[in-house]
C-alpha cells in the first residue's frame, strides 16, 4: 500500500487528490496532511482519512484545529501529532513514513519540504509550479542524484509527459503548451486598466485559487509553466511554445523532428492527471467531471497570445534567459503584485510594471541552496512591495 502526504490538502490539487485516494483506499493510505489556514475542512479530511500528522499554517491555525478536534473527538483513541509552519510541512515529509508526496502548497511554502523529499528519494507529484520556477536546477539536479521520480499534476505538463512516452528526447522538436487565454483573451487592450478583481477572478474553465486564477488572467502562469516545462524536461527556452486554446481539451503537443504531432486531449479535470501521477506508469480508470464526446467537440480554436496584452508571458520568457535567481524573483514580485490587486490596491495593468521593475532592479545570482533561494524570494518580496507603493492607484479610479 502507498503511503501519501498531501502538502495543500485543502486546496483545488489536495481535494480532488484526496477524490482519487477515495477511489482507491485499499491501495493508498495517507499518512499525513499540511494545509494553510482552513481548519474546517482539513479538521473534515483528518477525521475521513485518520493521518498520523497534520500540520497547519501557524500556531493561529493550530490552536483553532486543535480546539475543533478535541470538541469533535473527545477522549478517543484517535491521536494524531499537530504542528506547524514551515517545519509542520518539513515532518510531513520526514517524520512520518511515506512514499508518495503531492507537492500542493500554494507559493514558496512548499518549498523546502519537496526539496527534502526530492533528496529523499521519494515520488514527487508535483501541482507547486512554484518549486520549479524558484529552484527548478536545484531540484532537478537532487533529483538526478538520488533517483527520485518527479511527476506533473499541472494539466499541461502531465499532457507533455504522456506525449514524450511516444519517441526519445532526441527526437523532440519543441513542445506546445495551450492556454485557455483567461477571461480577458478578446477584452481590448484599451479596457485592461478598468480590470476588477470581481472579473479577473471568473476564469472561463478552470476552478481554482485566487492567485492562480489572477496569473491565468495575466498569462503569468502560463510563463510560470513555460519555465517549469524547460527545468521537468531539459528543453530551452526556444523549444516551448504557447497557444491560446479557449476550449481546454488539447493540454500539450509534442512536435518530434519528422513533423509528427503527438497531442494530448481530455476534459478539464484535475483528478486525471492527479491519478496518472500517483499511478505512473500504469494508467487507472475513476470517475472523471466528464469524457470527451466527439459528437460535442464542434470544433477546436488556436491562435497565438497577445504578447503586447499580456507582458508577463514575455517576463517569464526573460526570467528563463537569466537563469539563477531570476525565477524566484520573477515569482516573489508577481505574488505581491497580485496581492495588491487583490486588495484593490493597483490596477491589473501595474501587475506586469511591478513584476518587471523588481526583476529589472534585483541582482540575479546562482543560488547554492534552497536558503539561498529563499534569501532571494524575501528580497524580491521587499522591492515589490516598494514599487507597489510607488505605483497605488485604486482600482476603479
Amino acid at each position: 500500500m502507498a503511503r501519501l502526504a498531501i502538502l495543500g490538502s485543502t486546496g483545488s490539487v489536495g481535494r480532488n487528490t484526496l477524490q482519487v485516494v477515495r477511489e482507491m483506499r485499499d491501495e493508498i493510505d495517507v499518512v499525513s496532511l499540511a494545509a494553510g489556514q482552513n481548519v474546517d475542512e482539513l479538521l473534515q479530511q483528518t477525521l475521513e482519512f485518520r493521518p498520523k500528522l497534520v500540520s497547519l499554517a501557524d500556531e493561529a491555525a493550530l490552536d483553532r484545529f486543535r480546539t475543533q478536534f478535541r470538541e469533535q473527538t473527545g477522549t478517543g483513541d484517535y491521536h494524531p501529532e499537530l504542528l506547524c509552519g514551515a517545519a509542520g510541512n518539513l515532518a510531513a515529509v520526514q517524520s512520518v513514513s511515506c512514499d508518495v508526496v503531492v507537492s500542493a502548497a500554494v507559493g514558496v511554502a512548499g518549498l523546502e519540504a519537496t526539496y527534502e523529499s526530492v533528496r529523499a528519494g521519494k515520488r514527487v507529484a508535483l501541482a507547486n509550479k512554484e518549486v520549479m520556477v524558484a529552484a527548478g536546477d536545484l531540484v532537478m539536479n537532487e533529483a538526478a542524484r538520488t533517483g527520485a521520480e518527479l511527476l506533473p499534476v499541472d494539466s499541461e505538463h502531465s499532457g507533455l509527459h504522456q506525449c514524450l512516452r511516444s519517441g526519445r528526447r532526441d527526437e523532440v522538436e519543441k513542445v506546445t503548451l495551450t492556454a485557455s487565454g483567461g477571461p480577458f483573451r478578446t477584452t481590448p487592450r484599451s479596457e485592461m486598466d478598468h480590470v476588477t478583481p470581481e472579473a479577473a477572478l471568473k476564469h472561463p474553465t478552470w476552478k481554482m485559487g485566487r492567485r492562480i486564477t489572477i496569473d491565468s488572467a495575466t498569462l503569468m502562469n502560463k510563463g510560470f509553466e513555460v519555465i517549469e516545462a524547460c527545468r521537468l524536461f531539459n528543453l530551452a527556452p526556444s523549444e516551448v511554445d504557447v497557444v491560446v486554446h479557449p476550449q481546454s481539451i488539447v493540454h500539450a503537443m509534442v512536435e518530434f523532428v519528422d513533423g509528427s504531432v503527438m497531442a494530448q486531449l481530455a476534459p478539464p479535470d484535475m483528478k486525471l492527471p492527479i491519478r496518472y501521477a500517483l499511478c505512473y506508469p500504469a494508467r487507472r480508470g475513476g470517475e472523471l467531471d466528464g469524457r470527451l464526446r466527439w459528437d460535442r467537440v464542434r470544433q477546436l480554436d488556436f491562435e497565438p497570445p497577445d504578447w503586447q496584452k499580456f507582458p508577463l508571458l514575455g517576463l517569464a520568457y526573460r526570467a528563463l534567459e537569466m537563469g539563477g535567481t531570476a525565477g524566484c524573483v520573477l515569482n516573489a514580485a508577481d505574488e505581491i503584485a497580485v496581492e495588491a490587486f487583490l486588495d484593490f490596491k493597483i490596477p491589473f495593468s501595474a501587475i506586469p510594471r511591478v513584476v518587471e521593475g523588481v526583476l529589472e532592479q534585483t541582482r540575479i545570482e546562482q543560488p547554492a541552496s534552497v536558503d539561498d533561494v529563499l534569501a532571494a524570494d524575501r528580497q524580491a518580496r521587499e522591492l515589490a512591495r516598494g514599487l507597489v507603493r510607488d505605483a497605488a492607484i485604486p482600482v476603479g479610479s
